[in-house]
């Protein structure tokens, strides 16, 4: 399809990332300015007023996910962007959100740490908090593109999940994605499905957790003719706390459900010459695009490589994962960080094939003849 002209530009990861957010319907956003996301927040401060939106500078990260859960509560599209200390910060509040249900997307641009770390330089260190960073038994949804293109795809996607789902979803950049500049081809606006959270078909006898077939209940607008409690606490159907271990189980395993029974909607991955391949990469993000050109040099060089792509980080893809280790000899995983992927990616093998870790927390980038290195080292054991 021919695109036209005004649909075709250049842009980073964190502007692209904005784009998409305006295309999606998101109307409000709440943030305080932190390297490397700040241009996700540049962006939608100009833009979001002129389009009948709300961009508010909070005073810190804890100030900005509670502002854009309040948000979401009635009815608005709403979304945060940060980096690994303003994450860390959001973290109970983002348990608060999976617990009341309400829908939004904080946007981690990762960066080295901890602590203040590494503010100019790449990182995949928030894999793992991204995760558990919240605390108790819970489920997310968590994204990493690993082009300009996929980060406006997978903002969107990212919308729709946590419509569909009411829940918090976690869109995790890198610095290299964020700040990476690309030609991007944009969508029509009619040219992708936007998915908005399930509302009440009638007003009788509302009760905002009720247990349904879908295990997601539909959401009334504060604000509008509905009135209902929200709380962190374990709530019965009405939202209100409970201490009844029936009422207590049936939320929890519910939430629990909602996400795991969807897996097969949720978990998107990309095979890349994978059908044949006797070495196996494992990679997301930035470090995918290497992986991708470290198996064009190891075909060149007559070795069988091919990579299996995590667009989803969370939940992990564990059956495509165990279904591949049937034919690769071996996997290697590729990260910036300690091994937090390989980890997973362990488990998921149950010992079929060994898995090696190549990894680099510098602040340098993982580059393809690294990778290769690392595929003849392992070859040759």
């Amino acid at each position: 399809m021919n695109k036209n002209s005004n649909n075709v530009k250049i842009l980073s990861g964190n502007e692209a990332c904005a784009q998409a957010a305006l295309a999606v319907g998101v109307r409000f956003f709440a943030g305080y300015p932190i390297t490397p996301s700040s241009e996700i927040a540049e962006v939608l401060a100009g833009e979001l007023p002129k389009n009948n939106g709300v961009f508010i500078q909070m005073e810190d990260e804890l100030a900005s996910i509670g502002a854009i859960i309040g948000a979401s509560l009635t009815g608005v599209k709403a979304m945060t962007a940060t980096s690994g200390p303003g994450f860390s910060l959001m973290q109970e509040n983002i348990g608060y959100a999976i617990m009341a249900e309400i829908p939004c997307v904080i946007v981690n641009v990762m960066r080295g740490g901890p602590s203040t770390g590494l503010p100019t330089l790449p990182s995949q260190g928030d894999i793992m908090q991204a995760r558990w960073g919240t605390h108790g038994d819970h489920q997310i949804i968590a994204l990493a593109p690993f082009s300009v293109r996929e980060v406006f795809d997978m903002t969107i996607r990212a919308f729709n999940l946590s419509e569909k789902y009411r829940t918090p979803v976690i869109l995790l950049l890198d610095e290299i994605i964020g700040h990476v500049n690309e030609k991007v081809i944009f969508p029509a606006d009619n040219e992708f499905e936007i998915i908005n959270r399930p509302n009440p078909e009638s007003k009788d006898n509302y009760l905002p957790y009720q247990e349904t077939a879908s295990d997601i209940p539909p959401m009334a607008n504060f604000g509008s003719c509905y009135r209902y409690h929200v709380t962190g606490l374990a709530h019965d159907e009405t939202g209100f706390p409970t201490n009844n271990a029936e009422k207590i189980n049936q939320l929890l395993q519910r939430l629990e459900r909602k996400i795991v029974k969807h897996t097969d909607d949720i978990v998107e991955v990309e095979e890349y010459l994978l059908n044949d391949a006797e070495i196996g990469i494992i990679a997301y993000g930035s470090a995918a695009r290497s992986a991708r050109h470290a198996v064009k040099l190891a075909r060149n060089a007559g070795i069988k490589t091919g990579m299996l792509r995590l667009k989803t980080i969370w939940p992990f893809a564990e059956k495509q994962i165990r279904d591949f280790s049937d034919k690769v000899k071996l996997w290697i995983v590729p990260e910036l960080n300690m091994g937090q992927i390989a980890h997973e990616v362990e488990w998921a093998v149950r010992g079929k094939v060994p898995v090696y870790k190549y990894n680099k927390v510098n602040g340098e980038p993982i580059n393809p003849e690294e990778i290769l290195n690392c595929i003849k080292d392992k070859i040759n054991v």
